[in-house]
């Protein structure tokens, strides 16, 4: 499984390339029996300016994280992410988690850790496997 794991990730990074944010780049991709169902990158919500940071270089209130992009996507292609795995390049935030949780995805890989850990700590307090793998 570890190499499949190695191989998503990698992939979730180069989708990453795609948000046009600064400060930080961040893809998703959601993987059900070995299918990719679901990508995602951190941006602007559809019909916005492809612009992530305000002029003083804070990111602004409305981007939207790589997972809940993936999420929201899997949910209008009519596909489900009930027991997928979410890669993601960057350890879920406590709103993501949010989202993970309800969404039926059963296992978050990730890469690199993000400040806060109370995401990941939701996700194991609610029974969701997690997994850091260094790429």
């Amino acid at each position: 499984m570890e190499k499949f794991d190695r191989s998503y990730l990698e992939m979730a990074t180069i989708w990453a390339r795609n948000s046009y944010c600064k400060r930080r780049q961040v893809g998703a991709l959601i993987v059900k029996d070995r299918m990719i169902i679901s990508d995602g990158y951190n941006g602007t919500p559809s019909g916005f300016e492809n612009v992530c940071e305000d002029e003083n270089g804070v990111t602004k209130p409305y981007v939207l994280h790589a997972e809940a992009n993936a999420i929201t996507k899997v949910a209008k292609s009519g596909n489900s992410s009930q027991g997928a795995t979410l890669y993601v390049t960057a350890s879920p935030c406590l709103e993501c988690s949010k989202l993970i949780i309800q969404s039926g995805i059963r296992r978050v890989v990730y890469s690199d850790e993000y400040r806060l850990t109370d995401g990941v700590d939701l996700l194991r307090r609610a029974g969701i496997e997690v997994e850091k793998i260094e790429i």
